[in-house]
């Protein structure tokens, strides 16, 4: 099977890769037009990285559609404030696209500083306020000025024009905060988890591990965040990306003017969790963090392996096709599976970069399909005519798997199950297993044969079962 066997776009023939052949490889470019990209619009971009900053005000300034749209998006979680779980909207209508929003937005500023006194406001600009010209920028300042409080505009219209992605819109509101903030008291070993968003609590098993080891996570950007953790995250020594899409461009800002180096890791799976701590311990030459983290490791380890190996058996020789946001998180899944005994033989990406996908071929075997940007009746005939057992997503390619009849695991932003870290591989474990596993597959068309159904149904009473 190779990529020509599967009808694609013609614009989209280079962003369809199957490894084994010869063949020119492209990415990081503009959506095809009509091709229904899997994509979210740069305003949800910009939303899902920073909403989970708890202490701080959240506005979209447009129609109340934007704001519902993204509502408690993500299954991220704080352990104090709720502030970030509110949806506030200007709600702009026919009445303001004439005539303008910027005197509702700064009305509605002022009223819910006033009221809830955040630690700091982020304003979104949805595509609306990108057609009608309203200056967020100068209502921001106002009420700054006036509340004394930091309003950040977030500069996400869809249909601005600019290349500007959601996720570069989010990292520059945030980097305004950056540097605002006292430094005393942080230790030489420490660090920044960027890109980590506290999906069902994944953040604190994060920062539980480098306790441990003794190195102090200064911020994590964004899960279970804090404004004055943002303020002061430019003292730490090291910054750790685990979200390649998201973060990288806040880590180049922090590299570029605070001398903080970055190391991309990632905190899914046994191998990749224990690789993030090493390269963590080692980048700091301690020969003591080291061997805490080696201990640790092998505690960790010792303790949960048993547990992923009994599902191994059951999902050996099983087929998987994943379509994820970040590159990252791809890579990670790819040994997950293949720990379990499972193949991949579909691996794509919204917002890959080249070197992203470059890393993803050679980890990949021979015959996987790479695809960058795809779009549900490409991911449909892919997951059809590889005739995979399991295909792991987000929401939006949820329906898919459902309705081809091929089990299904989420792995984006809105889950409620915690996948990160050594004890989130069992929990990934058992969720491949019981979806992959489970006897309603051998009942779906596609799979509906004589020889996996078991005698024919009688009827009963002259209706047939």
């Amino acid at each position: 099977m190779t990529s020509h066997d599967i009808q694609v776009l013609q614009d989209r023939e280079k962003q369809v890769w199957t490894k084994g052949l010869s063949k020119d490889f492209t990415c990081d470019r503009r959506s095809t037009a009509g091709a229904v990209t899997q994509r979210a619009c740069a305003f949800c971009g910009s939303r899902v990285v920073l909403y989970p900053i708890a202490d701080a005000l959240h506005i979209v300034h447009g129609p109340i559609g934007c704001a519902a749209y993204n509502w408690d998006i993500r299954g991220a979680q704080s352990s104090g404030s709720q502030l970030h779980r509110n949806s506030f909207s200007t709600d702009l209508a026919e009445k303001e696209v004439v005539f303008g929003g910027e005197k509702k937005l700064e009305k509605s500023l002022l009223e819910l500083i006033t009221f809830y006194r955040p630690k700091a406001a982020f304003v979104y600009s949805t595509c609306i306020v990108g057609l009608i010209g309203d200056d967020v920028e100068a209502i921001c300042r106002t009420v700054s000025k006036t509340t004394g409080i930091d309003v950040l505009p977030v500069d996400s219209p869809g249909f601005k024009g600019t290349k500007k992605t959601g996720y570069q819109a989010a990292c520059e509101a945030a980097y305004r905060l950056v540097g605002t903030g006292s430094t005393e008291g942080i230790k030489k070993h420490s660090v920044n988890l960027l890109g980590e968003f506290n999906i069902a609590g994944e953040a604190w098993m994060i920062r539980e591990y480098f306790e441990r080891m003794g190195i102090e996570v200064v911020s994590t950007i964004t899960g279970d965040g804090r404004v004055d953790d943002l303020r002061r995250c430019h003292g730490a020594s090291l910054n750790l990306v685990q979200c390649s899409g998201s973060m990288p461009h806040l880590a180049r800002l922090l590299e570029k003017n605070h001398g903080i180096p970055m190391k991309r890791v990632s905190f899914f799976g046994f191998e990749d969790t224990a690789q993030a701590l090493y390269d963590a311990a080692e980048f700091f030459e301690d020969p003591e963090l080291m061997e805490r983290a080696q201990k640790l490791v092998r505690e960790e380890i010792a303790k949960y392996a048993p547990q992923v190996k009994k599902f191994r058996r059951g999902l050996k020789g099983k087929k998987a096709a994943l379509y994820v946001g970040g590159a990252f998180k791809a890579f990670s899944l790819v040994l997950a599976l293949r720990s379990l005994g499972m193949k991949t033989v579909l691996a794509g990406t919204q917002t890959g970069s080249a070197e992203d996908y470059e890393q993803l071929r050679e980890i990949c075997d021979d015959g996987t399909v790479i695809v960058d940007d795809s779009n549900p009746l490409e991911l449909a005939k892919f997951v059809l005519e590889k005739d995979v057992d399991l295909f792991i997503g987000g929401v939006k390619e949820r329906p898919i798997a459902y309705k081809l009849g091929v089990a299904f695991c989420d792995h984006n932003h809105e889950r409620k199950i915690p996948l990160a870290g050594f004890a989130g591989m069992v929990n990934f474990a058992e969720e491949v297993a019981q979806s992959v596993l489970s006897p309603v597959w051998k009942f779906v068309p596609r799979r509906n044969s004589s020889d996996q159904l078991g005698p024919e149904p009688t009827s009963v009473k002259g209706v047939s079962s």
